[in-house]
């Protein structure tokens, strides 16, 4: 079912079009308003500091080519085709003079490395980045790279060059020492022009012969200034929700499509040039969104992960792989007599992220330069995954955790769906067993997502808890790529969503998925945040989840119409709390009608108010309306003050529109 769309008076002519305008404020005038009671004094449920979150997966380019800063595409010529990436350029090509040589037996997390044996002409190495290199006037650049001078003389000039082949950055690199010893070199240099689409060359001039590896470029104006860091535009915008929680390394991603595929978290710290890279696996997953560049380089590891979380203020919660691959995939299992590897590696990662600086991985974790714990409450055992072969899986890893660790929580599987055979055989079970929390997965349509909006109304109120852990609101195929976050859909999510909080005793978490976007290498939509390289906005979906988080309270208080909870009566949706922290009152209310909406809160409790208050309001007549780098803020929140009459507060809801009501108490 489509939500009916805005009155149209260009569907008359002449006076008739005339009169519907002039009618319409005394149409407004005669609407009877609704009264909707909301009780200050009687809260119903706590909520979670963490109960709003993120999901991150590394999907849509959004870690390499997207967070993760490194400009440089395949920097240590791992991929399946070692030059991907890479072109050379030369007026004579020299047989013999670039190499790319394979130390497998030496290093088996970074065989490959190139061999320049520079003879005769000038000649250029060129790497065209993720989708082309976003290059900002006026920003330092870092280049890296780990060499070995086996003949001295090979001198090499850096430049950034736009598609016109206009330099727009120029550095250079001295060799020094001569041997079998590999070593660091760096240099720095500022851009001069600022281009979205430029590509990174090394210049080779005179004599002599060099082996290259890890060939690097960052941006000096990551995240905090980290030397190897993070995209900062992009940070940012997560921070300005301020998340409860950053739920990684992703979905699919830790499945793998096989078990070899599988994400392995130990694989993903220490020195960047011994993180052993591995094929993405939403490289081929869609055929007609190829993307056979899509590797994993694990520069953003597990230690990134938890320091991102930090930074940020969010709860860690990784999730990791029970011992089955993608059941959608190869359905590969591990066997159960050899599965103590993948419970060791849980157990391992709390002692990572928790252990005292005396114990094996709490040392790695101080020698990575964070001898604090970085206190991790929780992780999820299996992503999506269904059946008996889940639950017995499931089984030995609880066991395990809970003997060693009894108050840590562990996040359970209720496999892709949030109806049907398979969700039901897990949700029974998992009650029964009494587990910390089920996570619920649904991607469904804008009408889903409102019938929904009470689904959690009638849940056991003292069992198991409910991690809803990817939802998004999914358009019909008609929408494609970033045209699948319009305003219709994000409404939708942000009607369901009161319904969430309403029910926080029984819903703790909760995060939209997927995260990121690369507009020029998408597999999947829709996403919260769209990149280029270059630029950031989010989506009306990022404008409902911020509105969520940072307006988040500590109570639920009760808010109904003619007694009942607001569940979609004439279009409206509704959850209400107070935040005892900030001493307010905090309303939301979303309008999925094509009608203004007169409503009367009558604030009901000994409660004392302020007189006035604010409001944030999300609406667009359009609901096809998008954000867009052109017009990142077509939907966003625009601020106006409120006013109350003793404890009524009387309201004109827009059409389409989301609304967060603030009262301060007095």
């Amino acid at each position: 079912m489509k939500l009916n769309r805005p009155f149209k008076s260009v569907l008359f002519t002449g006076l008739a079009c005339s009169l519907s305008v002039l009618t319409f404020p005394s149409l407004l005038q005669a609407q009877e308003a609704k009264i909707i009671k909301v009780k200050l004094d009687q809260p119903i449920a706590k909520v979670q500091p963490n109960m709003w979150g993120v999901f991150f997966e590394d999907i849509n380019f959004g870690a390499d080519g997207g967070i993760y800063a490194e400009l440089i595409k395949n920097r240590s010529f791992e991929f399946a085709k070692p030059l991907m990436g890479w072109t050379v350029s030369r007026k004579r090509p020299q047989e013999g003079e670039v190499l790319v040589v394979n130390r497998k037996e030496e290093n088996t997390t970074n065989p490959r490395y190139l061999q320049v044996s520079k003879l005769t002409d000038d000649f250029e190495l060129i790497n065209e980045g993720f989708k082309g290199i976003g290059v900002k006037k006026g920003v330092r650049y870092d280049f890296s790279v780990m060499y070995r001078q086996l003949e001295p003389g090979v001198k090499m000039v850096l430049l950034l060059k736009d598609p016109d082949q206009k330099i727009i950055g120029q550095g250079a690199v001295t060799f020094t020492g001569q041997g079998k010893d590999w070593q660091k070199q760096t240099a720095s240099f500022v851009a001069t022009e600022t281009n979205p689409k430029a590509k990174f060359s090394m210049l080779f001039q005179g004599k002599g012969k060099v082996d290259l590896d890890m060939i690097s470029l960052f941006p000096g104006d990551t995240w905090k200034n980290r030397p190897q860091g993070l995209r900062a535009d992009m940070v940012q915008l997560l921070a300005d929700m301020k998340p409860g929680f950053i739920r990684f390394p992703g979905g699919c991603i830790v499945e793998g499509t096989d078990l070899a595929n599988r994400y392995q978290w130990k694989n993903t710290i220490g020195p960047i040039e011994d993180r052993k890279l591995m094929i993405n696996r939403w490289n081929t997953e869609f055929s007609y969104r190829s993307a056979p560049d899509y590797y994993q380089t694990f520069g953003l590891g597990f230690f990134e992960y938890f320091q991102l979380s930090e930074d940020i203020g969010a709860d860690a919660l990784p999730i990791l792989n029970c011992g089955m691959a993608c059941q959608f995939n190869t359905a590969e299992v591990v066997a159960l007599d050899e599965l103590g590897p993948y419970v060791q590696d849980a157990l391992d990662l709390i002692e990572f992220a928790n252990g005292d600086v005396n114990t094996t991985w709490g040392k790695k974790r101080a020698d990575l330069g964070h001898p604090k714990p970085f206190n991790l409450k929780m992780m999820g055992v299996g992503n999506e995954n269904w059946g008996p072969q889940y639950l017995e899986r499931l089984a030995i890893f609880t066991k395990a955790i809970k003997a060693k660790y009894p108050d840590f929580k562990i996040i359970n599987s209720s496999g892709t769906d949030p109806e049907g055979d398979r969700f039901n055989l897990l949700n029974t079970s998992l009650r029964a067993n009494k587990a910390d929390f089920i996570d619920e997965h649904y991607y469904r349509p804008a009408d889903w997502f409102l019938k929904n909006a009470g689904r959690y109304d009638n849940y056991p109120r003292n069992e198991s808890k409910v991690f809803v852990g990817e939802y998004a609101v999914h358009a019909d195929k008609n929408h494609v790529g970033s045209n699948r976050n319009n305003w219709e859909s994000a409404l939708a999510a942000a009607s369901l969503m009161t319904g969430l909080e309403r029910n926080a005793d029984v819903v703790q978490m909760a995060s939209y998925a997927p995260l990121f976007a690369h507009i020029d290498g998408w597999q999947w939509a829709p996403d919260m945040i769209w990149v280029d390289n270059l630029n950031v906005y989010g989506t009306p979906d990022y404008y409902v989840q911020k509105l969520f988080s940072t307006n988040r309270g500590t109570d639920v208080v009760s808010i109904t119409l003619d007694d009942k909870n607001i569940t979609g009566q004439d279009g409206l949706y509704a959850s209400s709390v107070l935040d005892k922290n900030k001493k307010e009152l905090i309303i939301k209310i979303a309008n999925n009608s094509n009608q203004h909406k007169a409503v009367d809160f009558a604030l009901d409790g000994q409660t004392r108010l302020k007189s006035k208050g604010t409001l944030e309001e999300l609406a667009s007549s359009n609901l096809d309306q998008l954000n867009s780098f052109d017009q990142p803020k077509a939907v966003s929140p625009k601020l106006s003050a409120v006013a109350l009459k003793g404890k009524k507060l009387n309201m004109d809801l827009k059409p389409y529109s989301f609304n967060v009501i603030r009262i301060p108490l007095n």
